[in-house]
């Protein structure tokens, strides 16, 4: 195991010890929540030095973190299950995710959960918005249900602002969503949260509309596959 690997495992359970601390079970439904008196900046200020070491510019590290996690004693995805895998998880993404504002795409290689900004994060602030935690809460649960995955977190802005505040922001509000995530029970080892700015538009920033489409948070789900 390298060094990294060994940092990323131990500052993954210490992670996941501290969820513990910030977390409770609904005693009727036993989903996990946030307990209210550690919820937003609270959480972030408890457990951001520790996430933040997990969760790092890793986006391009995949076979890294499929390697640490298959290392760990998590099994690969093979053949015809992969598909079957990412058609159950992304059902029950659409069903837990619909009428929250978050879209939820297919692709050969994944799914993409696109997270606007409007939804996501006050203008110009990095810190979530507490009416999307539930939201993410139920991002997490299928996530931790379905953990055969790699999970990119990726931010974005519009053209608006100087190239290096929007990289800034953009990075924060992509690690901050991947803590969250982790302060809701998520493998650390899974995630890897990048901010790339303007340098990625999806429409023209020459519209309101269209900048309105650049300001998202995009999550990206990998299959964890053998070999």
């Amino acid at each position: 195991m390298t060094h990294s690997f060994k940092a990323l495992a131990v500052t993954s359970a210490l992670c996941l010890t501290l969820s513990g601390c910030f977390t409770t079970q609904d005693a009727f439904t036993g989903e996990t929540q946030l307990r209210k008196s550690v919820a937003g900046a609270g959480l972030g200020a408890a457990v951001g030095a520790v996430a933040g070491a997990v969760i790092g510019n890793n986006v391009g590290d995949g076979n890294a973190r499929r390697g640490a996690l298959i290392g760990a004693g998590i099994a690969g995805l093979a053949g015809a299950g992969v598909g079957a895998y990412l058609d159950q998880q992304e059902a029950e993404l659409r069903q837990q995710l619909q009428g929250t504002g978050v879209s939820v795409t297919r692709t050969q290689n994944g799914i993409i959960l696109n997270m606007p900004s409007n939804v996501t994060f006050a203008s110009g602030a990095d810190q979530v918005e507490a009416s999307f935690y539930p939201t993410l809460n139920s991002v997490a649960i299928v996530l931790n249900k379905y953990d055969k995955s790699i999970v990119d977190v990726l931010g974005h802005t519009d053209s608006d602002g100087a190239d290096d505040f929007n990289l800034a922001l953009s990075q924060r509000r992509a690690t901050n969503v991947a803590q969250y995530l982790v302060g809701q029970g998520v493998n650390g080892q899974r995630l890897a949260a990048q901010g790339f700015g303007e340098s990625q538009p999806v429409a023209s920033n020459a519209s309101q509309e269209g900048k309105a489409l650049n300001r998202r948070v995009e999550v990206r789900i990998s299959p964890l596959t053998q070999g």
